[in-house]
Formats: structure tokens, sequence, C-alpha cells
């Protein structure tokens, strides 16, 4: 190479040094350039709670939590990501003929607090903290034992419950649950999640990818078209509470893989898997996987029906889940 080439060589590093340096410079300082615009037309959960909505002091967690019938037998409902206890609204009649029902919007979800790091006592948004807070409802109504009834991402908080105190859980319905796959962030990405600058630029995401929340409503349904206007709009609520996107931007760096396949064998309490026959979200075959790998479980496919069939398909939903109740002990 002469002399001349080798100039232009020398210069083309240079220049090439000199933009990784920019880039990583922008990489490091660019998020804390951004700015963050104040969320438009939030208000406080109060403001939006309904006639019959109620609030519950859970160990310093303010759940929003709605409630019917009574009885010795008690349903705890535990909807899934993205959702409200809104899920619950068509089954809960059918339900309230069997006992006492709850059910409570999971933290980042519906009106219930989001409190954030600095004036949390720890962080409810863990899947840890998630299982531990439904036995923490039970202690504080007083409920000794129930029958946790989980959809989707709450069918796996269900299980986790179940697992922590088998001794407080009459029995379990797994309705289209992600236990197998989905829930969670992937393991590789989470140190990132942690970094000051996904700190700043986190909640500007979150508010990015709502609308993909209302989105994934319509494949959560085997016939989209059926989906009632009100459904997007109880949905909506969970984006109109002061600071929803901090809050929800907690929850996705604490989101995990649910750690429950391994241990399904350990659950013994009766057990209903319930699967719409054309769920695009968890795939029917690992609802059937499911019920195979719990020794006490039977299994329920439910036709023409996609990831929420409470929603979709309450009364097949409750001719399964009347039959399953009637023949606990």
């Amino acid at each position: 190479m002469d002399g001349a080439a080798q100039g232009r060589f020398s210069k083309r590093k240079k220049i090439i040094g000199r933009a990784f340096v920019a880039l990583g410079m922008f990489v490091l300082v660019g998020p804390f350039l951004i700015p963050i615009p104040p969320l438009p037309g939030t208000v406080s959960a109060a403001e939006l709670a309904d006639a019959d909505s109620q609030f519950l002091d859970v160990n310093g967690l303010d759940v929003h939590l709605k409630t019917a019938g009574e009885g010795e037998r008690v349903f705890i409902l535990l909807h899934g990501f993205g959702a409200t206890l809104y899920s619950w609204h068509a089954v809960t009649p059918g339900l309230a003929e069997m006992g006492r029902v709850i059910a409570f919007d999971r933290p980042a979800f519906g009106l219930t607090e989001r409190p954030l790091p600095d004036n949390w006592r720890s962080n409810p948004y863990t899947p840890e903290a998630q299982a531990e807070l439904v036995i923490n409802l039970m202690d504080k109504l007083e409920i000794e034992q129930a029958v946790l009834v989980g959809n989707s991402a709450g069918g796996a908080i269900a299980a986790d419950a179940a697992l922590r105190y088998p001794e407080r859980i009459d029995a379990l319905i797994l309705v289209d649950a992600a236990i197998f796959s989905g829930g969670g962030t992937p393991s590789l990405v989470r140190p990132l999640l942690q970094t000051p600058q996904m700190q700043r630029v986190g909640p500007l995401v979150v508010r990015a990818a709502s609308k993909q929340l209302t989105e994934g409503i319509f494949l959560a349904w085997h016939n989209p078209d059926n989906i009632p206007a009100e459904t997007f709009a109880a949905y909506d609520v969970s984006t109109q509470v002061d600071d929803w996107d901090k809050a929800f931007w907690q929850l996705v760096k604490a989101s995990q893989a649910p750690k429950l396949a391994d241990r399904l064998d350990e659950l013994t309490m009766p057990t209903l898997v319930i699967s719409g026959d054309d769920d695009r979200l968890v795939p029917l075959e690992q609802s059937i996987r499911l019920g195979e790998e719990i020794d006490s479980a039977e299994t329920a496919v439910l036709p023409n029906c996609g990831h929420l069939p409470q929603e979709e398909c309450p009364d097949d939903f409750m001719t399964a889940v009347t039959s399953f109740v009637e023949n606990l002990p």
C-alpha cells in the first residue's frame, strides 16, 4: 500500500471511529434528551369507579374489587394481561349462584393502586408479589379457602398461589392459562430494561404500545365481530388512571416467564382446565398438555371460542364450571 492509500485508509478509520463514538454517545445520552410530556387527561382511580366498586387496603396496596353472591364456597377471579376485572362480568351472576364471588384488578391494571418505587413497600408487580396478593386478599377478607379462577396470565398466578399455599386452595379453574409460554420478558432483554436509559424512556415505550393492547382483543376472540363496544371502553379504563404508564413499565420490568411447568405434579387439588378451541394466544395444545400434566385435572374444550371464553362463550363456560363445581367435595 503506497503512502497516499495509507493516508486514505487512515482517514476512513478515523471517520468510522468518530461515527462509532457519536453513536455510542447517542445511545448513552440520547434517551435523557428526549422530552417526556405529561399524560393528558388522566384522573384518580376513585373518579373512574363504578357504583359497585370497592377499594380495600391489602398490606398497603389499595385494591379495586367487586363482589357478588354469598355462601361458604368462595371464587376469586384473576384476569389476564391487559384486562381488568370486567373480563368476568358475563359469568359473575352464574358463579354467584354457587357462592361468594370476588373479582379484583391485578396491579398495573384497572383501578387498583399503581405505586411507584419511591412510595412502595415492596414491588407489587413481580409474579411472586401477585401470587402473594391473592393470599393476602383472602386474609384481609377472612377467607380460609377459595376456588381460584384464572385466565391467561391470571391462570399462571392462580397456579403459583396454589403451589405456594395448597392448603388455602379448594380447587383451581385454569382458563386458557399461560403456563408453558408467554407472560414474561425474555431473560436476555431484562438487563437492558434496568439501564438508566430505559428507565427514562420506558414509560414512552408503553404509551406507544398501549394501542396494540386494545387491538389484541381482536386476537383474543374467535369471532371479533361479536366483541361488544363496551368491552373496549372497559379495558381503556386502565390507561385513564394517573401514572398508568409508569406502573405498566414497572410491570414489564418485573415480568418473567412462569417457572411452573416442572411443578405441575405438585398440584393435587381438583382442577378444571378450560380452553377455547381457537385460542390464538395460548394454543389449545398447551391447555391439553396442562390438563394431562396435572393428575387431578379434567379438561373442557369450548367450540368456536377464543382466548377469553368467559367473555365470548359465557354459557358454555358456565356449563363446564357448574358441572365441575357440583362434584367438588
